[in-house]
């Protein structure tokens, strides 16, 4: 086996990867590949020993899960976009460009949250009680500051939690003295 720049050369003639294979080739760890593939983005058969081999295809679709995690792409978002094309298949530039332009939306709806949460972080440091009803990061586009402020939202939340069945008895403290 041949390195390219301390990457192990799997030989050509050899169809099926061993994880250790996988791992060493792909740059990831071996239990995030065994994570990858319990979550369904890459599979394996199995050898009359219980070994799993990968296909060879299994390094393009994790380099494609890896560079759309490096980009904040949920894995349940990776899934379905992996799930659309055909079994094994390996994802083409095509394929990266046609998902990457519909994930792109929201990554900028992300990172206008981000910049809004980093413009207002020294506020905040500054308050440091996370519960004034002007407080953009716990109370973000004053959503609450109609109904009340402080810990009433802290109540509220154990009521929803008694009312969904839980049956935990609604418990006096300091959030009913700050009302």
């Amino acid at each position: 086996m041949g390195r390219l720049r301390g990457v192990p050369q799997i030989p050509e003639k050899i169809h099926e990867l061993t994880v250790g294979q996988l791992a060493a080739r792909s740059g990831a760890a071996v239990s995030a590949l065994h994570f990858y593939e319990s979550k369904g983005l890459i599979s394996s058969r199995r050898t009359t020993g219980n070994q799993r081999r990968y296909s060879r295809d299994a390094l393009r679709r994790v380099a494609f899960v890896r560079a759309a995690q490096r980009v904040g792409i949920p894995l349940a978002t990776i899934r379905e976009a992996l799930s659309e094309l055909p079994e094994e298949r390996t994802p083409t530039r095509e394929d990266w460009a046609r998902l990457s332009e519909s994930w792109r939306s929201e990554l900028d709806e992300r990172i206008r949250q981000l910049n809004r949460l980093r413009d207002h972080l020294t506020d905040c440091i500054g308050c440091g009680c996370l519960s004034l009803d002007t407080c953009v990061l716990s109370n973000p586009d004053d959503v609450f500051g109609e109904r009340l402020t402080g810990s009433r939202l802290l109540v509220e939340r154990a009521g929803n939690r008694q009312r969904k069945g839980r049956g935990e008895p609604e418990r006096k403290g300091a959030a009913d003295e700050c009302r």
